[in-house]
């Protein structure tokens, strides 16, 4: 066993998660698929297997709790496939429509839907720009210029669908201001990052 898939079994019960082998080892799969990509593509920033695991592979496994059984997602710059990827490894009955504008980041974002055998529909177009999928759930961790463009995203929302977003202080503000009911989670081994769950 690696240290990629050690990290994720110390410290997935302190995220309540009980990641089954199966699991963990297409986890693993998709991080090494991810690494073999980073030099040329810089889809997430140069870390520890340990703290790619527990930064951003359980941290983005907290949306599962949120998403009822069969859900329809959109993921909102997907980049390196985070939070979605996790989450679509972890449930196959979910299903996700990624939208990416970076053309570079489409074919990674691709190769690994292919490779892990995901359910997804994968739009090379920033979300601005194309009509909001049929969804009930809409992910964002990591777009780029999120403040600039959250009230977008809010808008752009199909209309009685839930915001999952990552964020601190300052997205609990954006959201007070645009007048947006949420709530909000700590993540675990953080002390100011939050999960928050927006509803209109």
């Amino acid at each position: 066993m690696n240290t990629f898939e050690q990290s994720l079994l110390s410290n997935m019960e302190s995220f309540d998660l009980d990641l089954s082998p199966e699991t963990v080892t297409q986890l693993a799969d998709f991080y090494s698929l991810l690494m073999r990509w980073n030099d040329r593509l810089h889809l997430v920033a140069p870390c520890s297997p340990e703290e790619f695991a527990v930064r951003h592979v359980l941290e983005s496994l907290l949306l599962l709790k949120h998403l009822p059984a069969n859900a329809a997602l959109a993921d909102i710059g997907s980049g390196g496939g985070l939070p979605i990827v996790p989450c679509l490894i972890a449930r196959p009955d979910l299903e996700a429509t990624l939208i990416e504008s970076s053309q570079k980041k489409v074919v990674f974002l691709r190769e690994a839907s292919n490779r892990l055998g995901l359910r997804t529909t994968i739009i090379a177009q920033p979300f601005e720009n194309v009509p909001a999928p049929a969804v009930s759930i809409v992910t964002c961790r990591a777009l780029d210029q999120f403040m600039r463009k959250l009230p977008a995203l809010i808008n752009w929302a199909p209309r009685g669908s839930k915001l999952l977003l990552f964020g601190g202080e300052t997205l609990s503000e954006q959201l007070k201001r645009a007048n947006v009911n949420f709530a909000r989670f700590l993540i675990p081994q953080s002390e100011k990052r939050y999960l928050f769950l927006a509803t209109d």
